[in-house]
């Protein structure tokens, strides 16, 4: 049986945007450890290489949302699905990373042994059953279910005769053109479906149950065109990435440090000045929520709102009474008719890639443990899980935390630790209890049972922004709350 269990020293769970960027930080940062990467896809590109629905791109600046440490030399800053998806594997190719991906590997289940100081994982590889040993795993598999999407009630939806599709399962054979689809969402998966649905489509309804904050960005910049015209690609990068990361820190901080300057306002006089004028602005983009308490959706050029400008686009505030052989009726009495009726309705979340994880035999239940800085769980030793910003950049998030979680194995290595697990003294919790996240968007809120808890004390603190992730990455004590244990010898040569 020991035959048959493969060796590693760190295994990093997931080949998308954040299991890359994880591994270039730990091969930059601490070259004499190996790492191995776990992809149960066989493809690169996570998310981008997974979603396949019309329109498909991100709503950050490639600049900060691309690696810090290779460059987006495009000039447009919104990327499609398929542009990043070559781009990451273009990274991981350069930066010899993909030889360190083992594709087809899904991992399914991983239990921690103390008397072993491992982690043991269980791996479906390609139909065949595995089974590796690692001293530390990262999870970077993202945070929602490659297999279920949120839960929508939806009444009378299986009586619907013409086609259903999820953005999630995009059917790769539905022709769309000159039929009448209902998209049923507000959030950013409709922003970006609708502008491309519309250039072939007979007619589009965005049907919305209440409206988001949504801004149009420029696709390109003179700034940064400039600066990729005069400067080397990689000067060019480090400078449009800094402005990025910047100005967006800089809005960010303002809006922590001055929440009650009106932004919610100004956000929806803005949109107002870009909707058509046969659209009542005051009916469809007005927000109950404020701007900051979920995602701000961004569409590049103001593709979104230039499509509401076409005849065979409309959008509804409105809420599904029931669905028909035909189409949609709603409360209001109105029915809108179907061919095709696309569930725009949010992500299930999910840490760890659902993957069933033990420590000693005992099930790791997520809601019953609290973040240490959003990065590891209590009692739960030797592994860091590396998730991003939802309400702002991804990987400027995902990049600290990995930073993070390599300055907690840095400390190990200085005290000779085998292992090292977050601790809270939960006697003196009483109902300090908050959601990871700081935000009340709908996908989250739902997820809060499968979610990790914070106190928001100490390093027991919620995610909100990055001006917390920064203090903690480059001041913050990192043996606070963290428990080492298990003694590595000096002499010991890390496999």
């Amino acid at each position: 049986m020991a035959a048959s269990i493969e060796q590693h020293d760190i295994i990093i769970i997931g080949a998308g945007l954040s299991g890359i960027n994880t591994a270039h930080a730990l091969q930059t940062e601490m070259g004499h450890r190996t790492f191995t990467i776990l992809e149960g896809r066989p493809v690169l590109g996570g998310t981008w290489s997974f979603f396949r629905y019309p329109g498909l791109r991100c709503d950050s600046s490639m600049n900060i949302y691309g690696f810090r440490w290779h460059p987006w030399s495009q000039s447009h800053m919104i990327a499609s699905g398929q542009e990043i998806t070559k781009y990451i594997e273009e990274a991981a190719e350069v930066s010899g990373i993909k030889d360190k991906v083992r594709l087809s590997h899904k991992v399914t289940a991983a239990e921690w042994s103390s008397k072993t100081q491992k982690w043991r994982l269980e791996v479906d590889a390609n139909g065949t059953h595995r089974t590796y040993e690692a001293s530390f795993i990262f999870a970077s598999s993202g945070y929602y279910s490659y297999d279920k999407a949120q839960e929508a009630i939806i009444p009378g939806l299986g009586d619907f005769q013409g086609k259903v599709a999820h953005p999630q399962w995009w059917p790769e054979d539905l022709d769309y053109s000159g039929k009448r689809i209902v998209v049923i969402g507000s959030g950013a998966t409709t922003i970006t479906l609708l502008p491309t649905l519309a250039k072939t489509a007979g007619h589009v309804t965005m049907l919305q149950r209440s409206p988001s904050y949504i801004i149009g960005i420029p696709n390109r910049s003179p700034i940064n065109d400039f600066i990729q015209r005069w400067f080397s690609v990689k000067t060019a990068h480090r400078l449009l990435w800094w402005k990025d990361a910047l100005y967006e820190l800089m809005f960010l901080g303002l809006v922590a440090a001055f929440p009650n300057m009106g932004w919610s306002k100004a956000l929806k006089s803005s949109m107002k000045k870009e909707v058509p004028d046969h659209v009542d602005a005051d009916v469809h983009f007005n927000p109950k929520h404020e701007a900051m308490d979920q995602r701000i959706c961004m569409c590049p050029d103001g593709d979104f709102f230039k499509t509401l400008s076409r005849d065979n686009c409309e959008i509804v505030t409105d809420v599904v009474d029931t669905v028909t052989k035909e189409g949609i009726m709603l409360k209001s009495g109105r029915k809108l008719e179907a061919d095709i009726i696309v569930t725009a309705t949010g992500l299930h979340m999910q840490y760890f890639g659902g993957i069933e994880a033990r420590v000693d035999g005992k099930v790791i239940n997520i809601r019953d443990h609290y973040a240490w800085r959003c990065c590891m769980l209590d009692s739960v030793p030797n592994m860091a899980y590396t998730t991003g910003y939802i309400q702002s950049t991804w990987t400027i998030g995902q990049s600290l935390v990995t930073k993070l979680a390599i300055r907690v194995l840095k400390a190990m290595e200085e005290k000779h630790a085998a292992s090292v697990t977050p601790t809270i003294e939960r006697r003196q919790l009483g109902n300090k209890s908050h959601l990871t996240f700081d935000t009340r968007a709908n996908y989250v809120v739902k997820a809060a049972d499968r979610m990790p808890k914070t106190t928001n004390e100490g390093p027991w603190y919620q995610r909100a922004h990055p001006f917390r992730d920064i203090v903690a990455v480059y001041l913050g004590n990192i043996n606070k709350g963290l428990v080492f244990g298990g003694v590595r010898g000096i002499e010991e040569k890390v496999a």
